[in-house]
């Protein structure tokens, strides 16, 4: 149980699950449904799926790995990357706002913050100390270039 905890999707499918029972079961009287509503959740779910098959096909060209905990081969700094640090991190977080919006659950946007602050404390901030250790002085121009989310 302990090792799902460390991976990222386990925490965007709970709280999009979490988003999900309470759009459904316990709607408060808060409602966004409207057209226009629906078009920015598309939008905002097909940027999110966009940023991830970006990111996943940029470490699939470098032969390096995708997995959190792991320390890359190559530090990845053109396409996407050259955009932002985080395309994964930044497309589940739009994922979850515009699932959020889909189902309607406007409490649960608070969700997205949180969320958002949780992925860089366990996953974002480690991964960068890791990467600062191995990729030294190229990660450092990295990171002075591109910010970590947008």
């Amino acid at each position: 149980m302990t090792n799902l905890l460390h991976i990222p999707p386990v925490w965007l499918v709970t709280c999009v699950f979490l988003a999900w029972c309470q759009g459904r079961y316990f709607p408060l009287g808060m409602s966004v449904d409207h057209p226009l509503t629906h078009a920015m959740a598309g939008l905002m779910i097909g940027a999110g799926l966009l940023l991830i098959m970006a990111a996943l096909l940029a470490f699939w060209r470098n032969k390096t790995t995708v997995i959190p905990h792991q320390t890359p081969e190559r530090l990845i700094t053109d396409g996407i990357f050259a955009r932002t640090r985080n395309p994964i991190y930044l497309g589940d977080a739009l994922l979850l706002a515009g699932l959020t919006l889909r189902f309607d659950a406007v409490p649960s946007l608070v969700l997205v913050p949180i969320f958002v602050w949780w992925i860089e404390r366990q996953f974002i901030v480690p991964e960068e100390d890791r990467m600062r250790r191995t990729f030294k002085a190229e990660f450092a121009r990295y990171e002075q270039k591109v910010r970590r989310w947008v």
